[in-house]
């Protein structure tokens, strides 16, 4: 029987949404394996003097558990 975990994670960038999800997953990718796939729970952008300065994500990253014989 698979089992599938979920990590909930924030993750920033300063260029997009698409790229701070992409940092999600590139951080995660360096302790975890067997990524199968991510939710984005939620989205912000932190604003400076009128414009957007970064944008802000909450992931759920879900990974399938290796199995122990």
């Amino acid at each position: 029987m698979a089992i599938v975990k979920v990590l909930e994670v924030i993750a920033s960038s300063p260029k997009s949404f698409d790229d701070a999800v992409q940092n999600c997953v590139t951080e995660v990718s360096k302790t975890i394996r067997n990524i199968d796939s991510v939710y984005v729970k939620d989205m912000k952008a932190h604003v400076k003097d009128g414009k957007i300065s970064s944008y802000g994500v909450v992931c759920k990253v879900s990974f399938r558990v290796d199995e122990v014989n």
